[in-house]
């Protein structure tokens, strides 16, 4: 090697551990140490010396955190070690239970307890090997999960590799997140390109981390948290020694971890922490407790789904006192009347709240909620406020029951309840309320996926009177100058939604029969009518005893349908969306069957599916003869689960059905 190239080689490895220490210094320390301009001339200094110098690049350089192509599908990974979920206690006497039972195995023993943070994120495994990082996993089922090494390649705060003479080949498991802030601003971006907004920081951080492209993942500012070291060749003694080895291997941890001597100690910290997790820059929901020691570990042992020397003490739900200012009503896409209480503002779980839902007119007397009362109000899941109960003793005189209202708010039709219902409805299709929520739907991913129309921009063009049904999204290409004088209408989002509203025309009728937005027709029932009736003339001109024939179509279902096409309205909708070019029969080609391998069986889907959407993985099913459906019972033949299966899952083996992963699914479908 000429004593040139040792100088660019050297050159290259100063470059790479400077980044690595920026990284690590603004990602994990929060010190950072550079000026971001600095920063991008180090980084493509970099990426222009491995370009002219190929002998000297690395997979395991910092120019190499985005992938430069998106893969088709993630390959699934065996876990070394299980990655067991934990036991939850939701009170303080299964916190002394579980200590109990600890003493009770380690008889006449001293041990300590370290409590951590319980984040609300997704877990996965980073495996190393020579220092290097080679491959990142999903939790999955605890056995075997997905291969998103290059998506976790993106957070900045994992090293992609370690400098240690002791430390060669270990792994490493953590929490992936989206902090708070970062998550506000993902929505307030989705929310001005016309995108729809994420529900909450860990489905969106879960959604991430399964997206193909890794150029989209760095668009999501994912941050992962790392509590677990298991090497393969050095003796590990505890736990709180492994989260210091972490610290010094410059792996991100959380500082709040803390070695304790016994449970009460444990409550101080859970008091302590609760009293912070509102500051908090992440979302928490709990706390975890693991017995310290890692041979006490291996001698409490593990049950079939957790480990007997740790448990996760779940917080409540929070909540707060605040009082009704009055009871409003809220109109839904398809006319559903939604009673909101209109609250004096609170700060609740970080964030300040001033509605929260009663749900229906029947849940209001049910709880006796009237305007003027004060009430207990918490965060449903952390997520949707919700009005719990009525503080009775602070109720003033003269208050008076909340009576159901018998007009539409918004345009003063008469309300129908259908006696099978709790619901009550405004039934004029063309009700204003209606029309922007029946837009959204249609533009929906689910349904004709328009991107670009998101709630804010459909809001202008109906204030604008550019649309006032769905119908009038596919002449928008005919005004397309006079968008473009629209604030935040620029040239190029205008191209891009023009685009994706031509593209949406090819979408097959079932998803076209489900953007109309029928009452109770959900996706999967749009699906059958589609597949049984095959075109919407024959839809138009069935009766209702001819949908209750269908297979999962009942007499509420037919009846909707029914109401629907009987409207004169309805057919000018279907005659303007047919002259716009959309989808009104079934492509015949879709029809046939691959093979006949599933014919006359019954799939259930849970979890979170790897290698397929939902979707997908149901059209296979159907290719193959079979059918698919929401519930489990005794008629249901195979049960398909995927990562975080819940009930459906238990429930399947409690009736003895046979379970199958998705790589039983895809030997089923090679068979």
């Amino acid at each position: 090697m000429t004593e040139n190239k040792k100088d660019i080689q050297l050159k290259i490895e100063q470059l790479r551990d400077r980044i690595f220490e920026a990284d690590y210094k603004y990602y994990v320390l929060a010190e950072p140490d550079i000026e971001d301009y600095d920063y991008d001339i180090m980084l493509k200094e970099l990426e222009t010396l491995e370009k002219n110098y190929p002998e000297f690049d690395s997979d395991f350089s910092p120019t190499k955190r985005v992938s430069g192509k998106p893969v088709n599908k993630f390959n699934t990974v065996t876990h070394s070690v299980p990655m067991l979920s934990l036991s939850n206690s939701y009170n303080f006497d299964d916190l002394k239970d579980f200590d109990l039972r600890i003493k009770n195995i380690l008889v006449d023993e001293k041990f300590e307890y370290v409590c951590e943070l319980k984040f609300d994120g997704l877990a996965v495994s980073l495996r190393y090997e020579n220092g290097k990082l080679i491959r990142g996993a999903t939790r999955g089922d605890g056995v075997t999960g997905d291969d998103v090494t290059q998506n976790l390649k993106t957070i900045k705060s994992i090293p992609l590799s370690v400098k240690s003479n002791e430390f060669k080949n270990f792994e490493v498991r953590g929490e992936v997140f989206i902090r708070k802030d970062d998550f506000e601003k993902i929505n307030r971006e989705q929310e001005i390109r016309g995108e729809k907004l994420f529900a909450n920081p860990r489905n969106t951080a879960a959604g991430t981390l399964k997206l193909k492209d890794s150029k989209e993942v760095t668009a999501r500012p994912l941050n992962i948290f790392v509590y677990y070291l298991n090497t393969d060749n050095l003796k590990l003694t505890n736990h709180f020694e492994n989260l210091k080895i972490l610290e010094k291997l410059k792996f991100p941890v959380n500082k709040y971890y803390r070695k304790v001597s016994g449970i009460d100690d444990v409550k101080k910290y859970i008091d302590e922490i609760e009293e912070k997790r509102d500051t908090l820059p992440y979302e928490i929901d709990g706390v975890v407790v693991k017995v310290n020691s890692l041979i006490q570990q291996e001698i409490a042992g593990y049950t079939a789904k957790s480990p007997r020397w740790a448990i996760a003490y779940k917080y409540k739900a929070k909540q707060k006192s605040t009082i009704i200012r009055s009871i409003t009503l809220q109109v839904g896409r398809v006319g559903t009347i939604t009673p909101v209480a209109e609250l004096e503002p609170v700060n609740l779980a970080g964030s300040t709240i001033s509605r929260a839902t009663l749900h229906n007119f029947d849940e209001i007397k049910r709880k006796d909620v009237r305007e003027g009362d004060t009430v207990i109000i918490e965060k449903g899941g952390d997520v949707i406020p919700k009005v719990v109960e009525v503080i009775l003793d602070k109720r003033k005189p003269g208050t008076k029951e909340f009576q159901p209202a018998s007009k539409c708010p918004v345009c003063n039709s008469i309300l129908e309840k259908p006696e099978d219902e709790v619901n009550y409805y405004c039934v004029n299709y063309f009700c204003p309320a209606q029309i922007q929520g029946r837009i959204e739907h249609f533009v929906g991913r689910d349904a004709m996926d328009i991107r670009g129309l998101g709630e804010s921009i459909i809001q202008v063009l109906i204030n604008k009177e550019f649309i006032k049904d769905y119908t009038d999204i596919f002449l928008l290409k005919e005004k397309k100058e006079e968008l473009l004088k629209i604030e935040r209408f620029g040239k190029k989002s205008i191209d891009n939604l023009l685009q994706s509203i031509e593209i949406s025309k090819e979408k097959p009728f079932e998803k076209v029969l489900f953007a109309i937005g029928i009452r109770h027709i959900g996706e999967k029932t749009a699906k059958i009518i589609a597949k049984h009736f095959k075109s919407i003339e024959s839809i138009i001109s069935s009766e209702k005893k001819d949908f209750i024939n269908v297979h999962e179509i009942g007499p509420k279902i037919a009846s909707g349908i029914r109401n629907f096409f009987s409207e004169p309205e309805s057919k000018i909708l279907i005659s303007k969306l047919k002259s716009s070019g959309l989808k009104f029969e079934i492509d015949k080609s879709s029809e046939t069957l691959i093979k006949d391998s599933f014919k006359g069986k019954s799939f259930v889907l849970t979890g979170t599916l790897s290698k397929y959407t939902r979707t997908e993985a149901a059209d296979l099913i159907e290719k193959y003869g079979g059918r698919t459906s929401s519930s489990v019972s005794k008629k249901t033949d195979f049960v398909l689960a995927g990562e975080d299966a819940g009930s459906k899952l238990e429930k399947a083996k409690s009736l003895g059905i046979k379970i199958i992963s998705e790589d039983d699914f895809e030997a089923m479908v090679r068979a």
